[in-house]
């Protein structure tokens, strides 16, 4: 895959400032027939050739427990580009005769471990369609930037609505996600999401809600809650909501979700692959599945979050709010992303 144009940039000669904690804000709404659909991947993983720990690495890549600090980590690369020293690929599915409203792709990543990474490159991926070229992405907002505790985290993200609106369904490929590999007591991490909500008459009217933020959750701050106001749900409606995390560990547990529609009593998010108490556990799921459309498709993504969550037992009473509770043990993890599908009132 060679480089072409650029599909986004920030305006010439600015870069986007930085903040060490962005407080969650809504970035999208919409109440309008169809959904929102997604595709992640994590960057980095732990090594599985010249390593004493091979047989450790393969049964933790296929699920097993472990943690990013217990392993040597290297980029994954799955593109065969000479020019790209990391690159992963996932499938994007949208219904057929369906259009986009809006696309947004996060990505963020652990900049120390065995070795450092520049910052000034925290703001720029690659991204490629099924069969196109490699397209560059400039981060078109703030930058989550925080050093402590021994990693130097980050994320950002951009509006890629035009092409994706272009480009529809098929395995998208994002390379050159600024992660840094080795082994550290902080461990190595990194990844990106693509969320898209599409509009389809064929699909119930839903309310369609996207925000984002950085908020490091762990030692100082164990918990925190995002309010989504203003959405009419009805009774027994369905629903789903996906969650984009940073560092969570499979082998911690104290990692924790709930969501409270309205005034009603709090409902806490799990499955099958995210235990109740312990959701952040390096998956990317979809109401319990691996999403499986994915090169590399490790089950274990040793400190990537991008999980869908199904809403409706939350959603029986209806309600006018959302809201979610987040909390963490000690170790913690960075939460960057929450989206919400719920039918709407008719």
């Amino acid at each position: 895959m060679a480089l072409s144009a650029a599909l986004l940039a920030t305006p010439a000669g600015s870069t986007p400032r930085e903040a060490a904690r962005i407080p969650f804000a809504q970035r999208y709404h919409a109440v309008q027939h169809g959904g929102i659909a997604t595709a992640a991947n994590s960057a980095i993983s732990c090594r599985s050739a010249d390593d004493p720990a091979v047989a450790d690495c393969r049964r933790v890549r296929h699920g097993g427990q472990g943690a990013n600090s217990d392993f040597d980590m290297f980029y994954s690369d799955v593109d065969k580009d000479p020019h790209t020293y990391n690159s992963t690929r996932a499938e994007l599915t949208l219904p057929e005769d369906s259009q986009v409203s809006y696309a947004r792709l996060y990505w963020g990543a652990n900049l120390r471990v065995g070795e450092q990474k520049p910052p000034k490159d925290n703001g720029r991926v690659l991204i490629a369609e099924q069969g196109g070229e490699y397209k560059e992405v400039l981060a078109d907002t703030r930058i989550a930037h925080r050093t402590a505790d021994g990693s130097d985290a980050f994320q950002a993200s951009a509006d890629v609505t035009p092409l994706i609106r272009s480009s529809g369904s098929g395995r998208y490929t994002v390379a050159q996600v600024n992660v840094a590999r080795g082994r550290s007591a902080v461990g190595a991490w990194g990844g990106w999401t693509l969320v898209v909500a599409y509009r389809d008459d064929q699909e119930p009217k839903r309310q369609l809600a996207l925000w984002d933020g950085f908020e490091p959750l762990g030692t100082d701050r164990q918990a925190l809650s995002v309010t989504l106001p203003g959405l009419a749900i009805p009774p027994g409606a369905a629903g789903r909501a996906g969650v984009v995390a940073y560092d969570g560990d499979r082998s911690v547990e104290g990692d924790a979700v709930s969501v409270t529609a309205g005034s009603r009593k709090a409902f806490t998010l799990s499955n099958s692959a995210n235990p109740a108490n312990n959701v952040m556990n390096s998956t990317i799921t979809d109401f319990g599945r691996s999403a499986e459309k994915r090169q590399p498709a490790y089950v274990n993504t040793l400190g990537y979050d991008s999980d869908v969550f199904d809403l409706k037992p939350a959603l029986s009473h209806g309600g006018d709010s959302l809201r979610f509770h987040f909390s963490a043990e000690k170790h913690g993890y960075f939460l960057g992303a929450l989206f919400v599908q719920a039918d709407s009132r008719r």
